[in-house]
């Protein structure tokens, strides 16, 4: 048993939280493609580490490692973590993920690719979208008068007809453009004249600096009601019948290279006559020019493209302006040319993902003055303004951008991450500095070229549901995996966004591809749209770790993340890992979310994951086997302080997930002789919920949760210990 004697939650604690900040940073291979949730990288080398090396986890962290001969599966890669530390590890591994977007992903981030060929590739696209599109992107400072600034973001607000009058009207929600934040004062549209004008007071701004009327702070639109400045009637919103919802540009965050040396803050102005004759001009020029790799698929219904279809939208090409169009096309157009099939792979990667920045439903975050991708919550948010980015980008020099979603940031952060493959590195932090400590004999991938020996990893991936695929018995070291989240989560619902466009550029060469969608009647998640619920999340995980488990090695670990605010939600994980005849043998705590996340701040969520640590046979510490609220208070309380000691201020959502993660461990304990794999779906929960409510009765859980707070200092402790001398001097272990 090794992870649950070397798992360092402290270590990994403070290394994870860290690295969630800015995941980019620390893991730049995130970066080839957006995927959900990743979680922090350094949770599984963590895990590898206390598995396979026997030195202090603290001290062989940073040291390189080449563990030949282990085999390490994913059945649920998704973005590959896992998969990724692994092979890094040395390790031949093994990845399943039934939705084709999750395969390329991990593919495209292990493929081999020859760096100086592909940013030769890359710099020729650039070049030629310059050519063909690059005067769309142009527009005159207001200050100085230069014709060549250029445009960061176009702002566009939904407009609607009046239906008694007729009148095409504006849907502003509201009128602040930029908060003073990070620009000298704050912005406002004026409702009256629709100039742009600055106020030092954000909640009274005070007059018009360019027609004398007060600025409004609320707009006409508001809770799918909207007045009509024209006769005043009050309508609804959105209006699907009429179509996809049109828009009028009313806004420009730009850049002046000739100003910007002696200008404070940023440069916004509305737009001029030049600036609505560059867009006509672009709209001539897709109509123009041919559709070949524009997808004119339907967006089929769905928990989440539901909402698209309420705004009217009912094809996915409708979801972009026609400059976005011209300039996504002619793209596509260049990277189909490209010879090389690497270079050609990863550039169409590029196009899937900047495609996130390039549509009609990214909004203008008013605070931090940038584009919010379609991604940046888990959804299809539709909003009533809407930011269209520079589909070129703006270099800055020195590998950097001014703004973000264009090809120039996409190619540097993929560039970043390539290079990150052949010389992986972890940053330490001593004395409050970061340092930068190279892996050396590391990588990421099959092979590494400069290597004078040549070294091969065994990859294989497979795009399938990973309990239809026959794995050798007793052929695997070890099981890590970050399992779906049981909830209305639907990433192959967004994940089609992307799909659609990249299907058409390189679906004739990835078999994978065949299928029109990413959906899966198999995916494992609650959709109400599919009437998947919970029984369907608890059979097909079953099915998935009992696959798993008969090819372990015999106590070798299935490990895996999970945390959900809800107790019920964690009856599958349990019925699982008994179905596969597993023991659980820790409930390990380690962040691993981002508060600050715009899909989880605010909702009460835990950033705190429980690894379930599973094995056929071992032995089980008898200190995490309490009998007592005293006990079981002691094992809460020992691992708050570790997470404290890492840097964590619990929330009650944390302590709640911890909690819960132990519970279902204790539960799994109970009932492992007298489990029958053979009962119905609806027998097991019962007899799994009959088992928790033992525990939390005699546990008094409920009397926890209730009076626990969290503290961001950590200074007070669960007093209450039934007979703790002797539970926390008994570190023997208990076979199973």
């Amino acid at each position: 048993m090794s992870i649950e004697l070397n798992f360092d939650v402290p270590f990994i604690s403070d290394l994870a939280l860290r690295e969630k900040q800015i995941q980019q940073n620390y893991r730049p291979i995130i970066a080839v493609h957006k995927w959900f949730a990743r979680r922090p990288g350094a949770l599984f080398r963590g895990l590898l580490l206390a598995e396979f090396d026997n030195s202090s986890l603290s001290e062989s962290y940073y040291l390189s490692h080449d563990f030949a001969g282990k085999r390490i599966a994913d059945p649920f890669m998704g973005g590959g973590t896992p998969l990724l530390e692994a092979n890094r590890l040395g390790c031949d591994v093994e990845g399943f993920d039934i939705n084709p977007m999750a395969f390329w992903i991990v593919r495209q981030e292990m493929a081999s690719l020859d760096l100086g060929i592909y940013r030769e590739a890359a710099q020729r696209i650039v070049m030629e979208l310059t050519k063909l599109a690059g005067a769309f992107y142009k527009t005159r400072c207001c200050l100085c008068g230069n014709p060549d600034s250029n445009a960061k973001y176009f702002l566009w607000v939904k407009q609607q007809n009046c239906p008694d009058c007729a009148m095409e009207f504006d849907l502003f929600p509201g009128y602040l453009l930029a908060e003073d934040r990070r620009h000298t004062a704050n912005v406002f549209v004026c409702s009256s004249c629709g100039k742009l004008t600055e106020a030092e007071d954000r909640t009274n701004p005070g007059a018009c600096q360019h027609c004398g009327q007060y600025i409004s702070l609320t707009g006409s639109a508001r809770r799918n009601e909207c007045r009509c400045p024209q006769c005043g009637n009050i309508s609804r919103y959105p209006r699907p019948d009429q179509g996809p919802p049109k828009h009028r540009m009313f806004a420009i965050e730009y850049h002046c290279p000739i100003c910007k040396p002696s200008h404070k803050g940023r440069f916004f102005k509305e737009p001029d006559a030049a600036d609505l004759t560059a867009y006509k001009a672009a709209v001539t020029e897709f109509h123009k020019t041919g559709r070949e790799f524009i997808p004119k698929d339907e967006i089929p219904p769905g928990d989440e493209t539901d909402r698209l279809h309420r705004w009217g939208y009912r094809r996915y090409d409708e979801m972009f302006n026609d400059r976005q169009l011209f300039g996504l096309s002619q793209s596509a157009r260049l990277i189909a040319s490209i010879g090389d099939a690497p270079s050609r792979h990863a550039l169409a990667t590029n196009f899937s993902d900047l495609l996130r920045y390039q549509n009609m439903l990214c909004r203008y975050d008013t605070k931090a003055l940038k584009s919010l991708d379609i991604f940046s919550v888990h959804g299809f948010p539709v909003g009533l303004i809407q930011c269209e980015s520079n589909l070129i980008g703006i270099p800055a020099g020195k590998s950097a951008s001014v703004g973000s979603g264009g090809w120039s940031n996409i190619i540097e952060k993929f560039y970043k991450a390539k290079s990150y493959c052949r010389a992986p590195f972890e940053i330490k932090i001593e004395n409050r500095k970061k340092n930068t400590i190279f892996c050396r004999g590391e990588w990421i991938g099959e092979r590494l070229p400069t290597l004078e020996e040549e070294r091969k990893k065994e990859i294989s991936l497979h795009c399938q549901d990973s309990a239809s695929h026959d794995l050798p018995p007793k052929s695997l070291d070890a099981v890590l995996t970050d399992p779906p989240y049981f909830g209305n989560v639907q990433y192959a619902e967004l994940m089609d966004f992307c799909y659609v466009w990249l299907r058409k550029l390189v679906g004739a060469e990835v078999p994978e591809f065949a299928k029109p969608t990413t959906r899966n009647s198999e995916e494992l998640t609650g959709n109400l749209t599919l009437d998947r619920g919970v029984d369907h999340f608890a059979e097909g995980l079953s099915a998935v770790f009992r696959k798993m488990a008969a090819a372990l090695k015999p106590g070798a670990p299935l490990a895996f993340t999970f945390h959900h605010n809800q107790l019920e939600a964690y009856y599958p994980v349990a019925i699982a890992i008994l179905d596969a005849g597993l023991t659980c043998t820790a409930s390990l705590p380690c962040p691993a979310e981002m508060g600050a996340s715009i899909h989880i701040n605010g909702t009460g969520s835990s950033i705190v994951d429980s690894i379930f640590v599973c094995r056929s046979t071992g032995t089980m510490l008898r200190k995490w086997l309490s009998e007592t609220s005293g006990e079981f208070a002691h094992i809460i309380e020992q691992d708050l302080d570790m997470l404290c000691q890492g840097g964590l201020r619990e929330t009650p959502g944390d302590i709640r997930c911890i909690v819960f993660g132990h519970l279902i461990r204790l539960a799994i304990w109970q009932l492992r002789d007298r489990w029958d794999p053979a009962n119905s779906t609806s027998e097991k929960f019962s007899v799994i919920g009959s088992e928790v409510e033992s525990l939390k009765s005699k546990h008094a859980i409920e009397r926890w949760l209730k009076n626990r707070t969290a503290s961001p200092l950590r200074p007070q402790v669960w007093r209450v210990r039934d007979n703790s001398k002797t539970f926390e001097g008994s570190s023997d272990a208990i076979p199973f």
